[in-house]
Formats: C-alpha cells, sequence, structure tokens
C-alpha cells in the first residue's frame, strides 16, 4: 500500500512539474504570470468529460456540490493542485521510523 502511494506522488508531482513548466512557458511568452486552472486544461484536452462529470455530480448529489465544491476546486492552479495531491501521497507513503522499545 505504501508503494503505491508513493507511485502515485510521483505521477502528481510529474503532473505537477509538467503544468508549471506549460505555465512558465506560457508566462514568458507573455511577458506576466499566467496560470491554468484545472478547469481550464480538462475543458481543453477532453470537454466531453468536463461536462459529462459535472452533469453526474450535480445529478447523484445537490448541484451546489459541484458550484460551490468541485468548481471551486477546479479553479485553482492545475500545478498547485497537483503538487499539493502528490505532496500528501508522499507523505502517507513515507517510510516509517522503526522505534525501538526497551522494557526492563
Amino acid at each position: 500500500m505504501l508503494l503505491f502511494f508513493r507511485f502515485l506522488a510521483g505521477v502528481f508531482l510529474l503532473v505537477a512539474v509538467i503544468a508549471a513548466v506549460y505555465d512558465g512557458t506560457r508566462s514568458l511568452a507573455a511577458g506576466s504570470i499566467v496560470t491554468t486552472s484545472l478547469v481550464g486544461h480538462w475543458s481543453s484536452i477532453a470537454p466531453a468529460t468536463l461536462s459529462a462529470a459535472q452533469s453526474t455530480v450535480s445529478r447523484v448529489t445537490h448541484p451546489l456540490v459541484w458550484d460551490l465544491g468541485v468548481g471551486k476546486l477546479l479553479l485553482v492552479p492545475t500545478w498547485a493542485l497537483f503538487a499539493v495531491l502528490g505532496l500528501l501521497f508522499a507523505f502517507a507513503g513515507r517510510r516509517r521510523r522503526r522505534v525501538n522499545v526497551f522494557a526492563n
């Protein structure tokens, strides 16, 4: 299980670096800081799945879940969201320190 968490951490951190490089090159070209939200990437890569996810979440739960919860989360820059997810999975998958307990 820990190995799987470490693998996911590596994948999420790799996606974060790719998104940061993408935003960095766009920022250099524009001359100002440009960040792309996750919904921006998702709508440019697969708009049909974005609308399907929105309709599914709105149908299964209350429509405010998408508007106030998931929709706000998708407005975060992609590199930041995946960096946080990667760090959380890296923390969950870290190797534990061995503690030696000596009892007399």
